[in-house]
């Protein structure tokens, strides 16, 4: 009896995300799964789309968000997402996640206000979860639990020295009902203020948990400037005592002085992965954005406002032409615009590909939904490799940056069954033209859709469609790490 599918796409050209050669074929896909790839000249579909001169790859996985919010307020707010090719986002990131975590009123304390100044409303992590379910998104969504969500509602405001071993306790139990409820790892931020006084046996001791459960640490390390050899050496130890993967949270060597030390940082990196399991992600731009923080700002660095509450209408602007404006230095201008948001050109664009193309890296844009003039990656990330670092410059072939998107991301962090063209893996799928695929959005204009990526499916649903835009589809669910 010959093969009926939901979907067949024919005569595409075939990144199967593990990094394999490319090859021309047909894809059938059937209620959530794909259930045959190679030559379906005998088989029917519901639907067909003839992809002849396109290329078909699993849905990019976007390594490292702050989309815990974004999640949830349905199909728009993940536009920024769909329309590059992503069908999967990480959030719980640098330490901030929603849960578990309740706020009334008051705004968060920086850098939680990284997913937005509301929306902090979950007593456990299990309601975050039951939350995904009951609205769910247009994109699968992997947790992790923060520990300065953790810090701020055992110790309140009171974040600025080590925690008490009475709260390392009550920290430690809350990471482990979240691993039990959904969580796949634990994330730190120890670079920001209010965690920077968390000390290394801390963390450890927070993060004990993670060993039972088969979780991951991720950590925004405590340096990535001069001292960022002894952060990772730090974030090395942290893994080795509570035995888990570690993995090293968008990657880079940041201020002048420090340009070229990626291939230190690199080798310590290659060289550790024959001891222990430790991996990173990456942002293809020389530049990063988190909030903005007056007392380590550098005249020698670039700072373009991306929000303001006080000032909103300065999104956009540079930090340097605020301060002239107002007739002050850009410390100043900054405390006057805070609580503010930031991007900073803090990277050099050879370190950026130094990193990218080492075979350690995976993709995370990093981006920031709720900004209001927000950095391009959050728009552009996926596109930009494809069309700007893999065609353009050639600094790596399209099936290796595939890889880097798919294939590799889904087998570090455990998500079965995704990030490859297989019979049997989920439908998470983006048709894409590998001639014309290139982001469009640029630190002037952000929010622009990229060229080249004609549609988009999570779980075997279309999320987006080119010259349509979003389907309003929302098939996608909380996924968790499988313990090998």
């Amino acid at each position: 009896m010959a093969l009926r599918c939901d979907l067949i796409i024919r005569d595409a050209t075939l990144f199967d995300g593990t990094g394999g050669p490319r090859t021309v074929g047909d894809v059938g896909v059937t209620g959530e799964r794909i259930v045959a790839v190679g030559d379906l000249g005998g088989a029917s579909a519901d639907r067909e789309v003839i992809a002849t001169g396109r290329a078909l790859a699993p849905g990019f996985i976007d390594a490292h968000t702050h989309d815990d919010r974004a999640v949830l307020c349905g199909p728009s707010c993940l536009h920024c997402k769909s329309s590059q090719g992503v069908t999967t986002v990480v959030v719980g990131n640098c330490g901030v996640s929603l849960a578990p975590l309740r706020i009334k009123g008051d705004r968060p304390p920086p850098p939680l206000d990284l997913v937005g100044d509301s929306g902090f409303a979950f007593d456990s992590f299990g309601e975050y979860a039951q939350a995904l379910k009951k609205t769910p998104a247009a994109v699968n969504t992997y947790a992790l639990v923060g520990h300065q969500t953790l810090r701020y509602r055992v110790m309140g405001e009171d974040l600025y020295r080590p925690a008490r071993d009475a709260e390392i306790a009550k920290m430690r139990q809350m990471v482990a009902e979240a691993l039990s409820e959904g969580a796949s790892g634990f994330s730190t931020g120890l670079w920001y203020k209010p965690n920077m006084h968390a000390t290394t046996e801390e963390v450890i001791a927070v993060a004990e948990p993670l060993r039972a459960a088969g979780g991951m640490y991720f950590t925004h390390m405590r340096d990535e400037a001069d001292r960022v050899c002894a952060s990772i050496e730090e974030t090395l130890k942290i893994g080795k005592r509570v035995g888990v993967p570690v993995w090293i949270s968008h990657h880079k060597c940041s201020m002048p002085e420090n340009y070229g030390r990626s291939v230190q940082t690199l080798a310590l990196l290659e060289a550790s992965a024959s001891l222990q399991e430790v991996a990173y992600d990456m942002y293809p731009y020389p530049a990063g954005s988190t909030v903005l923080m007056p007392d380590r700002l550098r005249d020698d660095v670039r700072v373009i406002i991306t929000w303001s509450v006080p000032h909103p209408e300065f999104a956009g602007k540079d930090l340097a032409e605020v301060a002239r404006n107002w007739n002050m230095d850009q410390r100043a201008a900054a405390e006057k615009l805070s609580p503010a948001g930031a991007i900073t050109f803090q990277m050099d664009e050879e370190d950026v590909r130094r990193i990218m193309a080492h075979p350690m890296s995976v993709i995370g844009s990093d981006g920031i939904p709720h900004d209001e003039h927000p950095h391009p990656r959050l728009w552009g990330t996926f596109p930009r490799v494809l069309g700007f670092y893999s065609r353009q410059l050639g600094l790596l072939d399209m099936e290796t940056a595939i890889h880097k998107m798919t294939g590799r991301t889904a087998s570090l962090f455990g998500m079965v069954d995704r990030g490859v063209l297989k019979p049997g893996a989920y439908a998470d799928l983006v048709l894409f033209d590998p001639h014309k695929v290139i982001d469009r959005a640029t630190f002037e204009n952000p929010k622009q859709e990229s060229e080249g990526i004609e549609e988009v499916w999570t779980n075997g649903v279309p999320t987006f469609r080119a010259g349509q835009g979003l389907t309003g589809e929302t098939p996608g669910r909380l996924i968790r790490r499988h313990r090998a």
